[in-house]
């Protein structure tokens, strides 16, 4: 994986990036384009990301938007400046998305997505990536490429992981935009929230997180989620007990056993 200083992320255009109470948030911040994605915007993720996983003061990672819109996909003056290019340079410019996509499903850390409008697209992509995702009730979703001739190529590759065939089907060769009631019941989200109390119920839930888990349990319990989908039954278990034997061996697991032996309430 590329490697982006910290101090890049003082010149970010299009993000905000902050830590506070080892909670790093990541705000897209394109509002009058309603947060829509472009090479220099995933470039500016990935760097955000990686920032906030590399830094020992983070725990969980919020991504948030400004305006009335989480993401609405990809910049459309971006897609037509994309046609005048060749196979290999929209190759390279998938891969770049690809690259983020994978990027945060596989974050040593907890993500969660903090939906505060509607997630079309590219931008719902990247609700369905977060490990939690809040949203609104008023939230629009939909993966809606077909509707402009395009797909929904890389999000399927995450989408059947989670969501199965069948729904991911339903979902991405319809385009249809569907409710946050209907995303939550799909298991698409994880929580419907209102609007005033979205940002709080994000927060604590995030900081509840930091206080009660162990940093490296969470870490290994997401290596093994992304592990197992492609692993045989066989496979899958011989693997989850190699991880279960390195989890004993932890400095967290010592310390976790401790403390509930001794009645001790632990700081992690």
């Amino acid at each position: 994986m590329e490697n982006y200083p910290t101090q890049e992320l003082l010149a970010l255009r299009f993000l905000q990036y902050e830590v506070d109470g080892r909670l790093a948030y990541i705000t897209l911040n394109r509002p009058a384009k309603r947060n829509a994605l472009s090479a220099d915007v995933v470039t500016e993720l990935k760097q955000a990301f990686e920032t906030a996983e590399a830094d020992d003061d983070v725990k969980v990672i919020i991504l948030r938007a400004s305006g009335e819109v989480f993401c609405a996909g990809s910049d459309i003056k971006y897609l037509q400046e994309l046609q005048a290019n060749t196979y290999q340079e929209n190759l390279a410019d998938s891969t770049h998305l690809m690259q983020l996509f994978h990027q945060i499903y596989t974050l040593k850390k907890v993500v969660i997505g903090q939906v505060q409008g509607h997630a079309l697209a590219g931008g719902c992509g990247l609700a369905a990536l977060c490990d939690f995702t809040f949203a609104v009730p008023e939230a629009k979703f939909g993966f809606t490429e077909v509707k402009i001739g395009f797909l929904p190529a890389i999000v399927s590759v995450f989408l059947v992981r989670r969501l199965g065939e069948t729904r991911t089907k339903q979902l991405l060769l319809s385009g249809d935009v569907f409710t946050a009631q209907q995303a939550l019941d799909y298991g698409l989200i994880t929580f419907l929230v209102e609007q005033d109390e979205l940002a709080d119920a994000v927060r604590e839930y995030a900081l509840r997180l930091v206080r009660e888990n162990s940093g490296n349990s969470m870490e290994m319990t997401k290596e093994l989620l992304a592990h197992l989908p492609a692993l045989s039954l066989e496979e899958g278990l011989r693997y989850a007990a190699e991880r279960n034997a390195d989890a004993r061996a932890a400095d967290d697991y010592r310390r976790g056993i401790a403390a509930f032996l001794n009645k001790e309430k632990i700081d992690w």
